[in-house]
């Protein structure tokens, strides 16, 4: 169903861990050339990129544009087209995370959630738009959140910004009909990422409790399912949007989060 992913080029944001690094692989999978975008370790960086690239007969490079600086946001998606002649599929996947009351909550880190986690979707879908239009042909697939529909306490930085992707994805999907591209939020509940690991420890914190306690609470609370969600949740309806089987789907946040937001 999805062979005519073969020879698409991809861009994926904050791809060199978690959710993004999952992305990259399941669409190399599929045959699409990647472009890896993300801060880390650069030997482990050049290894996945290799490993990604090997096991899948692809085309894989790697741009470490940093998602608070619109120019070298511009040059990675220029870069990527100059590189791979073009781009199909633009997945906005960079983010960050702070959990602390509002009225605790530091000023740069409010602005630097905001900047990577909204505002740099902003600059990546405005440079990759027009080539996707004129060639009557793009995916666009930013990644929110379950805390793009509803929101927590401790986070408002990050529900501010992905209730932002989610209203940004749906005015870029009217905007873009009309050209055959489509731009869809994919809205994850918890996965056990880099970032989450983290943010729970953070709420520990916060919350005067033993991660152990968060980790449990967070899926009693949240996940009717009582389980994290898995990469292979996501990958499964990325493909799907980002293919011709896809077409018909646009302007939406895809909830894929134990039944979390059907409470």
């Amino acid at each position: 169903m999805f062979e005519d992913l073969r020879g698409r080029k991809a861009v994926i944001t904050g791809s060199t861990s978690g959710i993004g690094l999952a992305f990259a692989e399941g669409l190399a999978e599929m045959g699409v050339d990647i472009t890896l975008n993300g801060f880390g370790d650069k030997d482990e960086i050049e290894e996945n990129r290799a490993r990604i690239a090997g096991e899948h007969g692809v085309d894989v490079r790697y741009d470490g544009a940093d998602m608070t600086k619109p120019q070298e946001i511009r040059d990675l998606i220029t870069g990527a087209e100059a590189a791979h002649g073009r781009i199909d599929i633009l997945i906005n996947n960079a983010g960050i995370q702070k959990v602390a009351p509002i009225d605790e909550y530091d000023d740069d880190t409010w602005d630097r959630i905001i900047a990577i986690n909204l505002t740099s979707n902003y600059h990546t879908i405005k440079a990759a738009l027009p080539g996707m239009k004129k060639r009557k042909f793009g995916r666009i697939v930013n990644v929110a959140s379950a805390h793009g529909l509803i929101a927590s306490p401790f986070k408002s930085a990050y529900n501010s910004a992905k209730h932002g992707v989610v209203g940004l994805t749906k005015t870029v999907a009217l905007e873009a009909a009309e050209y055959g591209v489509t731009c869809n939020a994919i809205c994850p509940g918890f996965v056990l990422t880099p970032l989450l690991e983290a943010q729970m420890k953070d709420n520990a914190k916060a919350r005067n409790m033993s991660e152990e306690e968060v980790k449990a609470k967070l899926l009693n609370d949240a996940h009717a399912t009582k389980e994290f969600i898995t990469y292979e949740n996501l990958i499964g309806l990325l493909v799907y949007l980002c293919s011709n089987a896809g077409s018909g789907a646009t302007g939406y946040p895809y909830a894929v989060d134990g039944g979390w937001t059907a409470h």
